[in-house]
């Protein structure tokens, strides 16, 4: 066993006896080096306690009960801190980086409680649920045993729930988008209604970069659009956006191709989506949001203009949320685009929607209230 082997393989201590098994954790948190066996007499002051500590709890009774201890220590970790000395308000990056920090300790102190599993994604507790599909959904198939997670765990149970029922997008006409586990979910609709609402370029030839769920590759290939390529390099969102447009009847149309960022070739248009933050994910999930230094945007500026066919356009679909939290400055992004030698044909902007713009409670509140989500129409500098 090499090192990295031994960091995916948890050990206790139980009836006497050292144990072990594989570390399951898709955030790629290390498994916990001290380690106690929990049961229904465990109390929620003491597991709190002991996961702020760093020792994680494997449990070994009631499935519910192990449900219901961690919503009694989500409202421990949930409680407003002690009011301390005034001090000076933190700048919005600041703000944003302190955020972040209190949100992955949360995470790593409520990740403490563990269910083992047995091979085939079982779990030998009572009442529990049949997660056999919701696991392999996420996972793949799995011969042996292993201990995750219950927060993870519970996350791979909603996520097989929005998979089933889907969301539901106006620009495609009700019709639903089924995201897969640990892709991005076209919930926030106010982007792809940019999409479907501005001017087509003329071609018969599309490229949608980073295409996750496939969800812009089908609007644009529902206006009319001849040929959509769809591009990720993620496997999982590959089989999302084959499955979804296979599901529109829309496969004979879309190709969904496995590249980082752009095909071969040329187009008439290309649309690209990237992460709206330019920060280092804590989690390979956060990929979908978070961009460190910027990768994927200035990747996509860099090389639209090689890849645009005579007269095409690329679209950029980025929100202005870093430039409030101060990560980003219009200035920087303009600069940006001059770099790649693109000049800005029109912008088309759009306010969330979603609930947190109007959370007042929300650490980040003020800059989520000014946000804007705009589609950049650009082209090469100085194209006719």
């Amino acid at each position: 066993m090499d090192e990295s082997d031994e960091r995916r393989v948890l050990t206790w201590t139980e009836d006497g006896a050292e144990r072990s098994a594989p570390w399951r954790s898709e955030s790629g948190a290390a498994p916990p080096r001290r380690v106690v066996v929990a049961d229904d007499e465990t109390r929620a002051d003491d597991a709190y306690r002991l996961a702020c500590e760093g020792t994680a709890l494997l449990w070994r009774g009631d499935f519910q009960n192990a449900r219901q201890l961690l919503q009694a220590m989500t409202r421990r970790a949930d409680r407003p801190p002690r009011r301390r000395r005034a001090k000076a308000e933190p700048s919005q990056v600041q703000a944003f980086h302190l955020y972040r920090q209190a949100r992955a300790q949360r995470a790593r102190t409520l990740g403490m409680l563990l269910i083992a599993f047995e091979p085939g994604h079982v779990i030998p507790l009572r009442r529990a649920p049949d997660v056999r599909q919701s696991c392999t959904e996420a996972y793949g198939p799995d011969d042996e045993p292993y201990v995750a997670s219950l927060r993870e765990l519970l996350g791979v149970i909603g996520a097989h729930e929005w998979r089933e029922k889907g969301v539901r997008v106006e620009a495609l006409g009700g019709d639903r988008i089924h995201p897969h586990y640990g892709v991005f979910s076209p919930v926030r609709g106010e982007y792809v209604d940019l999409v479907a609402e501005a001017p087509l370029p003329a071609g018969a030839v599309a490229y949608d970069v980073g295409t996750g769920t496939g969800v812009l590759a089908a609007v644009l290939a529902r206006r009319g659009v001849g040929r959509v390529v769809a591009t990720d390099q993620d496997p999982r969102a590959l089989a999302c956006a084959r499955e979804n447009l296979a599901r529109l009847d829309l496969a004979d149309r879309v190709e969904v191709v496995e590249a980082d960022l752009f095909p071969p070739g040329r187009a008439a248009l290309i649309v690209c989506n990237p992460p709206w933050v330019p920060a280092r994910p804590s989690s390979p999930l956060e990929h979908a949001v978070f961009d460190p230094d910027g990768r994927m945007l200035l990747g996509f500026l860099g090389g639209l203009a090689e890849h645009l066919a005579p007269g095409g356009e690329g679209w950029l679909i980025l929100s202005d949320l870093a430039e409030h939290l101060g990560l980003r400055t219009r200035a920087d992004l303009l600069a940006a685009f001059a770099a790649a030698g693109l000049d800005v044909v029109d912008r088309l902007d759009v306010k969330p929607r979603h609930p947190r713009a109007s959370d007042a409670t929300d650490p980040l509140h003020a800059a989520r209230a000014a946000e804007v989500t705009s589609l950049w129409r650009l082209t090469p500098a100085h194209a006719d």
